[in-house]
């Protein structure tokens, strides 16, 4: 296997924010019982991780932003029914990952070239603070992790990004993907090796 700094940051699971949840549940019935002030407290929390994973999905910031707000309307018409069994977030990325197909799927957004790589978001993850040569191989790096994903089936690219990049638990990505359990886990083992592989072979 070949060391590289931005293919193990971006794979290693990562931790959950530490949101204030009682304070989120407050929100919530809020917002259900028609608080657009409570509702827009909501989208502050969580517009911008959306936005990153829909960017990191379909590769074109106009589509992300178009579906981050396609997110974010049909989650205020499907509010009153949300019964809090599942995280608000995982919910959130189950209509976010489903809006994303049905984009990926449409003729416009097929044929659609402007694309834009993970470097020229301008509300990408922040690099570290490296010295210059080091911020170039990092770029580089990351481009070539972007290819990669793209290369992987949808199923396990998806798992694998709920999971390494949004810090999602297995059990969360099994009720975004409504997939089990154990079938999440080998979706993302399966994404993992296909990646590795990918990656070690493209480098020699």
């Amino acid at each position: 296997m070949t060391a590289s700094p931005a293919i193990d940051a971006m794979l290693a699971p990562q931790a959950a924010a530490a949101a204030d949840e009682s304070a989120e549940a407050l929100h919530v019935r809020a917002a259900q019982a028609g608080d657009m002030a409570a509702f827009e407290w909501i989208v502050r929390q969580h517009e911008e991780k959306l936005f990153g994973f829909c960017c990191r999905w379909l590769r074109c910031v106009e589509d992300a932003r178009e579906v981050c707000q396609d997110v974010f309307v049909r989650a205020w018409q499907a509010l009153p029914e949300f019964e809090g069994r599942a995280r608000l977030s995982t919910w959130l990325y189950q209509i976010a990952l489903n809006l994303c197909r049905d984009r990926a799927k449409s003729r416009s957004a097929r044929q659609r070239e402007s694309t834009t790589t993970i470097e020229h978001l301008e509300e990408a993850p922040a690099c570290p603070q490296n010295a210059p040569d080091a911020n170039a191989e990092w770029r580089s790096e990351m481009q070539k992790l972007e290819r990669g994903l793209a290369l992987l089936p949808e199923k396990l690219r998806s798992a694998l990004m709920l999971s390494a990049m949004e810090g999602l638990s297995h059990e969360e990505c099994a009720q975004v993907l409504n997939c089990s359990v154990r079938g999440t886990e080998g979706r993302i083992y399966r994404a993992r090796q296909m990646l590795l592989r990918w990656w070690n072979e493209e480098g020699q």
